[in-house]
Formats: structure tokens, sequence, C-alpha cells
């Protein structure tokens, strides 16, 4: 088996250009207006507007919808073509994330692209060394300089006819999809026109926002690192509550292409399980998984680094190679002349005296062997000895070698 410590690649970074432009002219307003409003907008929807259980079913479903959109459309199809899609499936999908309002599928995919080939470094759009705030919503209020971000490649979105069409009208797309439709369905559905507004369109709309920026912050600041430990990407089932399944992250990062973020039975990944349904449906085919066994090795190997680290902190007593050395002679001199309570087991000498009243077979018993080559009775002739108390023996009892007799 490998060793447990694992050799690191050194990513060696240029300086970023220096950035020249001015604050003001490099303010997204776009997006902090957006950003900055929405949130707002709610808060006084909530406060103002009776919630009906029709609208806030709507508001969930709307929810769902949009957010499978950027979490099995943007992300996992598009972004890392993790599994293929039937044109209606790819409809709906591209048309339930332009629902969601965060930017359409070239803009969204190929940030993320550029994020995993970058991920940590200056070129990295939402790099999570630069703090929590930068990479939730930070890097969206500021315009991007190309020149200080990494490139991805994005041939593949440039020419699909489909992701061409809805970037083209994704202004429209926004406007009917994710604000006049649930909107209307609220007004004309029951007569909620307010509650359609605030609750299943911008209420819906902040809270999808943030869950989906959560990707970016938390999933980066929150959770285990499982599989290895040179990015910031973590495993949190906490995070995979808030994402619809996207924060076993650590496990994303490593295995970007697989269409699962949640491999075990018992972790919540509901994006995974839509893919699964489209794929019984025959809407989703050539779902991709990574090798089992080089998954299982990744987590393996981690655990070992987990328990390495873990075992320079204990004290195993003095390495044996430093023991001193005593002859059979000089070892019954010490008993006889100098009254040492010590005894012989498996070759190494051990004083007892510390142990005497805390022995469990009572002190008669180990006074016995005071003197004596005890191995025998030690290992089951008079009790099989655990583990522990050999831990405990070599740990703070042991105190050198024995000569075997020519």
């Amino acid at each position: 088996m490998e060793a447990a410590h694992i050799q690191r690649p050194t990513y060696k970074q240029s300086k970023p250009p220096v950035e020249s432009r001015p604050l003001l002219q490099r303010l997204h307003w776009v997006h902090i207006i957006l950003l900055s409003t929405t949130p707002i907008i709610a808060l006084y929807g909530v406060a103002t507007t009776k919630a009906r259980i029709e609208t806030i079913t709507l508001m969930i479903a709307t929810y769902l919808i949009s957010g499978l959109g950027i979490t099995a459309g943007y992300h996992r199809l598009w972004s890392h073509t993790a599994y293929s899609a039937t044109y209606p499936l790819q409809v709906f999908l591209a048309l339930a994330g332009s629902a969601a309002v965060q930017g359409s599928i070239f803009w969204w995919a190929r940030d993320h692209r550029v994020h995993h080939r970058y991920t940590d470094t200056f070129r990295d759009p939402y790099n999570a060394l630069e703090g929590f705030w930068h990479s939730h919503i930070g890097w969206m209020l500021v315009k991007k300089d190309r020149r200080r971000l990494g490139y991805a490649d994005t041939s593949d979105l440039k020419t699909d006819p489909l992701i061409r069409w809805q970037h083209k009208y994704y202004p429209l797309l926004v406007l009917f999809l994710g604000i006049v439709l649930p909107t209307s369905i609220a007004g004309f559905g029951w007569g909620d026109w307010r509650g359609g507004f605030f609750y299943a369109t911008v209420v819906r709309m902040v809270l999808l926002h943030h869950a989906t920026f959560c990707i970016n912050s938390l999933a980066h600041t929150l959770g285990r690192r499982t599989y290895d430990d040179v990015q910031t990407a973590r495993d949190s089932w906490i995070t995979a509550l808030v994402t619809m399944g996207e924060g076993y992250h650590n496990f994303h990062h490593q295995f970007p292409n697989d269409y699962r973020n949640a491999i075990r039975f018992y972790q919540y990944d509901p994006t995974k399980w839509f893919i699964r349904v489209m794929s019984t449906l025959g809407l989703a085919y050539d779902l991709k998984t990574f090798p089992a066994n080089e998954i299982e090795k990744g987590f393996i190997q981690m655990r070992m680094q987990e328990l390495e680290m873990k075992r320079t902190k204990l004290t195993f007593g003095t390495p044996v190679n430093k023991l001193p050395v005593f002859t059979e002679q000089e070892f019954l001199d010490q008993v006889k002349n100098y009254k040492k309570q010590w005894m012989v087991i498996d070759g190494f000498v051990y004083d007892v005296k510390p142990f005497i009243n805390d022995h469990p077979g009572g002190a008669a018993l180990i006074l016995s062997g005071i003197g004596k080559d005890m191995t025998e009775a030690f290992n089951g002739g008079v009790y099989m000895h655990h583990n522990s108390a050999r831990n405990l023996m070599n740990t703070s009892l042991r105190i050198g070698k024995l000569v075997p007799i020519a």
C-alpha cells in the first residue's frame, strides 16, 4: 500500500496584471442593482403581503424547477457534460435555468469551467482564498478584466444552437419566465397577483440566488476534505441541503465529470435523483461516473493521511532501537540488589512499579511476576491481554531490551 503522505504538485503562478481601471469604472451596476434591490423588495413583500398556501406552493415548485435548471442543466450538463440529454430535456433545462436569473448558459458555464481549471488562484473568477464575501457575491459586483482570469475551452458552447438562442434572448426569457409567468399563474389562477410577484418571483429568486452562490462560498468553507486537501472545496451535508445536492463539493472537484455529487446512499443529492429519473424515462443518457476503485483510493488515501497526522501527535514511548540493552544477569541484579520491580515480556524489560496498584488483576498477581519472564502468562497463560494493555506498557513501562541467552 502506498504511504499515507501524498506528493503534491506545485502550481506556479505568475502575478496578475495590475488593475489600472478606477473602482467606479469597474463596478457592475446591473449586478449591483439586481443583487441589492431584490432582497429589499423580497423583505418588503413578506412584511406586507399575506402568504397564501397556493402561492407558497407555487414558489416552492418554481424554486425547484429553476433550481434544477441550474444544478442539472447549467452545472452538470453544460459546464461538465457529466451526462447527455435529449433535446426536449435540454430545452426544459435551458428555460428553467433562465427563470433562475443567473445569466445565460454560456456566461455561467464559461466562468464555471475557468473556476475548475484555476481553482484557488487569481485566475479563478470566484477564488475562495479571497474570502467568503468575494466568492459568494463580491466577484459579481465588478466587471472582470479578462486578462486577469484563466481561459477554458467553450467551443462546444459557442456552436450549440440552443445555447446560442438562449444567450441571445436571455433578457426576454428572464422577463417572461422569471417574472411574468409565475406572477400570472398566481394572478390568473387564484387572484393573488401581489403574492405571485413577491413570493413566487422575488423571494424565490433571492433564495435561489444565494443557494447557488453557496456553491462558490459555503462549499469552499464548511465541511470535510474527503478526497483531496490541496483545494478548498469541501463536502458538507449542510451545504448539500442548501444547494439541492451540490454540497459534496470536494468529491465534485476531484471528479467533475461524474454526474453525481453524492455517492453514498444516505447523502442528499436531489439533482442526481432527477438525472436518474430522466434516464429511466429515456430523456437522459450516457451518465458518467468515475471508476469506483479510484474514488475509494482517494478516500482511503485521505483517511490514511488524517490518521498519520493524528499518529504524529501521540506518544508511543522510547523507540525500540533506542532502548538500553540488559543481559539476563544485569536484569536479575537490578531486581535482587536494587529492588527493581522489573519483569520480562516478549524480550522487553518492563518496570511495573507505577502500575502495581492499578493492575486490574490485582497487585498480588503482578507482584508474583517480578524478576521473571512473564511472556506466557501475559499472552494467555493467565490472561490474554488486549491491545490497550500492550500500548500502555510500551508507552510508559517499557525500559529496555533483554539480550537473549546464547
